[in-house]
């Protein structure tokens, strides 16, 4: 009978057929599956796992469960990027422009935050005037003009996904790597991009917690990229600190064009460079990674990505006036913090900071919540560096009223300074898995 025999099947272990899946998925977003049945589905694929075959047509029935955006009319190979989540992750903000400017198309949509992670979209609407929604015509145009369009998405964009994401938070069934990968691949494969580059994150600061699971997820999902016919890659990266130095939405925008400025952090620099890289590769413009990592060094060099990222923002209505000549953020109270000892700056707890920036209003414990674009955290030193007593350690940016140095005290807590240099400092690239 079903759907309890589709249920049965997998919670026997067995391999489901491509119709049982699709049937499945159509008659769940229809309403004909009632909740307590998915969710014993979904047990049952938590529990008993998927094969990369039946991962593939659970993406698909996912994705054609809504809209598929057609971008056959812009030139080229078009490219989308994804993270997983992490603290002071300004990638997207620096890396679509430098693509885009390389002459590979990016038209991409992005999510909110939720929960110490911020979202691009956030980021964006920190800029005076910007504008994230965009009817699709308009951000079809715009691709096919300047190369480069950011939107969130659509309303329609896989329902299936976002009713099954409710139900798997309700029923303990998050942590399921073909749940997870099925999640962000319908996603991508819906927004029409003809290839992916996924940055897959591990660590304190990221929602996948060791190497070993970040590796199967990204194996997964670029197995799904093979099966569905896109090309995707994934970049393993470490998040066991910030990979940036500023967590908070106007902050990030700020590092993002000190980054295009060529005035980038080590760790975030190194990221951009291993995506953009990736990104050239599939989309034809780079030969080797070494060739892409050069090309994207001579654009920020050149100046060329930061004038992307102008006309981009100015393309959707943001201002671009105070680019390249004041920081964007303007919070009512700042507070620095200076280092009380003299060594090496040895742990920094990504996630706990991201908590008291979420906390302060920089990103949303619930979907509801309001964010304050201009609070938050800017580091003054990355994992490793060498500090000296009465060194900036960091600069806190809060609402007026808040207690600045009670949360400076706390954020001080989260940043471990040592007299010996670390003997082992995790690398932030860990592998590339094509």
């Amino acid at each position: 009978m079903w759907p309890i025999d589709c249920i049965e099947h997998k919670r026997d272990g067995k391999v489901l057929t491509k119709e049982e899946i699709h049937r499945f998925i159509d008659d769940y977003t229809a309403g004909r599956i009632a909740d307590y049945q998915a969710a014993a589905w979904l047990m049952a694929v938590y529990l008993r796992g998927m094969t990369a075959e039946e991962t593939t047509e659970l993406t698909m029935a996912m994705a054609r469960s809504g809209d598929i955006v057609d971008l056959s009319s812009i030139p080229g190979v078009k490219v989308d990027k994804h993270s997983t989540g992490g603290i002071a992750d300004t990638t997207t903000l620096i890396v679509a422009p430098l693509v885009a400017a390389a002459g590979v198309p990016v038209a991409k949509m992005s999510g909110r935050g939720l929960g110490f992670t911020g979202g691009t979209a956030d980021k964006l609407e920190a800029i005076p005037g910007f504008r994230i929604e965009l009817p699709e015509d308009q951000f079809l145009q715009q691709v096919r003009r300047m190369g480069l369009a950011l939107i969130t998405q659509s309303g329609d964009i896989a329902p299936a996904d976002k009713l099954l994401y409710a139900l798997r938070d309700a029923t303990g069934t998050v942590e399921s790597i073909p749940l997870i990968a099925s999640s962000i691949m319908s996603k991508k494969i819906a927004s029409g991009a003809d290839a992916i580059v996924l940055d897959v994150k591990y660590g304190d600061g990221a929602f996948m917690k060791t190497k070993e699971d970040a590796r199967k997820l990204a194996r997964m999902m670029v197995d799904i990229g093979r099966l569905a016919h896109k090309p995707t890659r994934a970049v393993i990266t470490s998040m066991e600190a910030p990979l940036g130095t500023a967590i908070g939405n106007s902050l990030e925008v700020d590092e993002a064009v000190d980054a295009l400025s060529g005035r980038g952090g080590r760790r975030l620099m190194e990221v951009v460079r291993a995506i953009g890289a990736q990104m050239l590769l599939v989309g034809g413009k780079a030969g080797s990674e070494a060739e892409g990592e050069q090309i994207i060094d001579d654009l920020v060099a050149s100046g060329k990505g930061l004038a992307k990222f102008k006309e981009f923002v100015k393309a959707q209505g943001g201002s671009a006036s105070w680019i390249g000549k004041r920081p964007l953020t303007k919070a009512p109270q700042m507070f620095t913090a200076v280092c009380t000892d003299e060594g090496y700056i040895t742990e920094i707890h990504g996630r706990a900071l991201g908590e008291i920036a979420m906390a302060m209003g920089a990103g949303r414990a619930r979907k509801e919540d309001p964010i304050d674009p201009m609070v938050g955290i800017r580091l003054f030193k990355e994992l490793g560096d060498s500090i000296k007593a009465g060194e900036p350690l960091f600069t806190l940016y809060g609402k007026a009223g808040a207690d600045m140095a009670c949360i400076a005290q706390e954020i001080a807590s989260h940043i471990i300074v040592q007299s010996q240099r670390p003997d082992h400092i995790e690398p932030v690239i860990s592998e590339i898995i094509t």
